[in-house]
């Protein structure tokens, strides 16, 4: 999803979560159970999406306040099972979200003009909104938790589909990759270094402030806030930050040169809590010259001869070579992250690859380029092998028996929750107040 579209979503699902007080001339419009749904609610969500371009599916004052009911009979059921949200993971995915819209709005001042909000309120509803979703997601987990898919459960759902509800699979491909990072030069890395030195022994001495320092040189978009990263476990950083960070215990000093993947760190330690931690560090990377890239390139060149020339294996090469480590450990081949599986469409290619792939045919082999490696941000040089080219077709058990039997799980645990809060409608007291009627609503039962 697009950085813009993630934003509007939340932007709602905060209003959705955390309304403001109330008058007492605020209108009533639905009551569940012992709970009110204000007009206010509702305007204020409605406001929200619409200046964010989000599409509302019906009329806005029958479908928002019809999903704010079901949220609270989540929450409500929630309250009986006694589900509860850790705070530390609330307070992880708050940060999370802080950090993502100052990476993309540039600024905290820009975040709050966006959400027309002081960061502390944002903060407080950010906790409710992560807190209730949280909790909802539980619920539907724990009702649907039994769904598992058979074969013959697939083929049944399959068989059932009517053709014009069959999916089609747009154009994929299989492919394999070998990465190589060009050579630094020593004197690059020394100078990164010896920055780091100055900035932390300036900071130790009281000179200057961490986050003072982040600002103006950090190279990873924390810097903007001053290279916090919000409270983490262990296994959210790669093991050689989180080696450091976890044993610093004195906010007041600064962590040795930490060299991970993404470049050469300093580490200050902000709070630790419980098996949670705050840092924040300053990342520098070496730069790299275009000589270094055409170096790396020229490597690739010779190494696609020999495996052209049967010397040895795509395979066998990317173990070798790759400094990749997903494609290293796994023969180069390729894993589609949003699927979980090896075929890709073409949009969900690196964009370099997919210019390349687009005029191989199975079983080439393509002259190295250099690419964006999306993990750390560095230019890197890459050679691909198609090994696969699915053309576009209308799915088959043959062909998509993955995608099919997830869009069974998906009907099958959809039924099971319509199933249940149409059940919890009939089980609770609802009025819906005169004038936010008629609705055609999602769910049956409202109207009793």
């Amino acid at each position: 999803m697009a950085a813009a579209a993630c934003i509007a979503a939340l932007g709602g699902a905060l209003s959705l979560g955390a309304a403001p007080k109330k008058n007492v001339v605020d209108e009533v419009a639905w009551t569940v159970g012992d709970e009110a749904i204000f007009r206010s609610d509702v305007e204020e969500l409605y406001s929200q999406m619409r200046s964010e371009g989000a599409q509302i599916p019906g009329d806005p004052y029958c479908y928002l306040p019809e999903q704010m009911a079901v949220e609270k009979l989540y929450l409500h059921q929630a309250k009986i099972d006694t589900i509860e949200a850790p705070e530390s993971q609330v307070q992880i995915q708050v940060d999370r979200r802080i950090n993502f819209f100052i990476t993309n709005l540039g600024s905290k001042e820009k975040v709050e003009q966006y959400f027309r909000k002081p960061m502390p309120q944002l903060r407080e509803q950010l906790v409710e909104v992560m807190r209730n979703n949280y909790i909802v997601e539980q619920v539907k987990s724990s009702l649907t938790k039994d769904v598992k898919a058979t074969p013959r459960d697939v083929r049944r759902y399959y068989d059932s589909l009517p053709a014009d509800s069959i999916p089609y699979v747009p154009l994929q491909v299989e492919a394999q990759i070998i990465t190589l990072n060009p050579l630094v030069p020593r004197q690059e890395v020394d100078d990164v270094k010896a920055r780091l030195r100055e900035y932390a022994d300036r900071i130790n001495r009281g000179e200057v402030e961490f986050a003072t320092l982040a600002r103006l040189y950090s190279e990873d978009g924390s810097g903007m806030q001053g290279g916090e990263l919000g409270f983490h476990g262990k296994a959210d950083f790669v093991p050689e930050f989180s080696n450091v960070a976890f044993n610093l215990n004195d906010p007041k000093k600064v962590s040795r040169i930490v060299e991970t993947e993404f470049g050469f760190h300093i580490i200050q330690l902000i709070e630790k809590r419980g098996e949670q931690i705050n840092v924040r560090h300053i990342l520098l990377r070496p730069q790299v010259s275009a000589t270094d890239l055409n170096n790396a390139v020229v490597r690739l060149d010779s190494l696609s001869r020999d495996i052209k020339g049967g010397k040895l294996t795509f395979e066998d090469a990317a173990g070798y070579v790759s400094q990749s480590k997903d494609s290293r450990l796994n023969k180069g081949i390729m894993m589609n992250q949003q699927t979980g599986s090896t075929r890709f469409e073409m949009q969900q290619l690196p964009p370099e690859v997919a210019t390349v792939i687009e005029k191989m045919q199975p079983g080439d082999i393509s002259e190295p380029f250099i690419m964006k490696d999306e993990r750390n941000n560095r230019d890197v040089a890459a050679i691909v092998k198609l090994t696969a080219r699915i053309p576009g077709h209308t799915a088959s058990l043959a062909e998509d028996y993955n995608l099919l039997k997830n869009m069974y799980e998906n009907h099958a645990s959809s039924e099971i929750l319509r199933d249940w809060v149409e059940k919890k409608i009939n089980e609770t007291y609802v009025k819906i107040e005169d004038g936010w009627l008629p609705c055609e609503f999602t769910y049956k039962g409202w109207l009793k």
